[in-house]
This record gives structure tokens, C-alpha cells and sequence, in this order.
């Protein structure tokens, strides 16, 4: 069973593009990585069909807010694809489900791995415009070996933690099997 972990970058900001169209956006950079491979695999816009390619093929494709974000980034790319009827697991649209509201990756990663993500979205996008691609890539990989973790881990346990307003760390139940 080959899994397909993915995120990607944009090229440009929300604030760019008049709104909240994330088919605005732009590829900047997409990285995968695939239990069948057991590697990372990097894709710019010029690869763009070559990144649909894999998630397609995948037995099931793992990432957080793929479905109303990574995925409407790609559209432009393949207008005629249905992504929605790629094999998916939205983490986000998983806990959103169970909690009513929104969690970023950061905040239950720091909760259940005591891992932080390395940098942002606002960061990525000036790493791009500045040539440092190699700075996307890493920064992208960062991100997909974070939520494969984060996976895995309520994979095995059952739940994933992140901290209330408060500063508690709480538990949310998760079935990733």
C-alpha cells in the first residue's frame, strides 16, 4: 500500500490574489513522500502534472488542509481533475470535525511531538521570490516529515494533543487507521 504524504508552497499571498482563492496561488513547490519510495520527492510548477501523477496513483494521500487548500492550488494545473475523488485523509478536516475549529500543524505538533515547524507560509513565499529554492524544498520537506509524524502518531495512539487558549494540554480523539 503505497501512502502519499503532501504539502506545498504557493507563490503568492491570500492578500495578492483579492481574497481566500487559494487556485490564485500558484505552485511554488510541492513535496511528497511515499511509503513505497520511503523518500521525499520535490516538484515545481514545471512538474506540476507529474505531482497530480503521484497523488493520484496513491492508495491514500495524508496531509493537513490538503483538501480546501493543496488541492485548490493544483486546479489550474489539472482544471479537468476531481481531485476530491482522490483517496484523501484531511488531518485538519478530521480534528475540525471532532473539535468545531481549527488547529494549525504547528500547534499540535509542538503538543504531541514537542516538534515546531521551521518557518511559515509568509516565509516560504519570500524564500521563492528571493531565489532560495533550496530554502522551499527544505522548509516543504519540514513540513511534510512533520505531518507524516503527526500521522503516525495518532495512527498509533488514537489521538493527537494540542494546548487550549489556556495553556493546557488537551487530547483529541482520531481515527487514522
Amino acid at each position: 500500500m503505497n501512502i502519499v504524504y503532501f504539502d506545498l508552497e504557493s507563490q503568492k499571498l491570500f492578500e495578492e490574489v483579492g481574497g481566500r482563492e487559494p487556485s490564485k496561488l500558484l505552485l511554488a513547490c510541492g513535496v511528497t513522500w511515499s511509503t513505497e519510495r520511503n523518500d521525499f520527492a520535490v516538484y515545481w510548477e514545471k512538474d506540476a502534472q507529474n505531482l497530480i501523477a503521484e497523488l493520484k496513483s496513491a492508495d491514500r494521500v495524508i496531509g493537513f488542509n490538503i483538501l480546501n487548500f493543496d488541492y485548490q492550488v493544483l486546479k489550474p494545473y489539472a482544471p479537468a481533475e476531481n481531485f476530491r475523488a482522490f483517496r484523501s485523509t484531511d488531518m485538519l478536516q478530521d480534528i475540525y470535525r471532532a473539535l468545531n475549529f481549527r488547529l494549525s500543524l504547528d500547534s499540535i505538533a509542538k503538543a504531541t511531538l514537542g516538534a515546531a515547524k521551521t518557518a511559515d507560509g509568509l516565509q516560504s513565499v519570500a524564500w521563492f521570490r528571493n531565489g532560495e529554492l533550496d530554502k522551499v524544498a527544505e522548509y516543504c520537506k519540514a513540513d511534510v516529515d512533520i505531518t507524516r509524524r503527526v500521522y503516525e502518531f495518532g495512527r498509533d495512539n488514537g489521538f493527537v494533543s494540542y494546548y487550549s487558549k489556556l495553556g493546557s494540554k488537551l487530547k483529541v480523539a482520531v481515527n487514522w487507521k
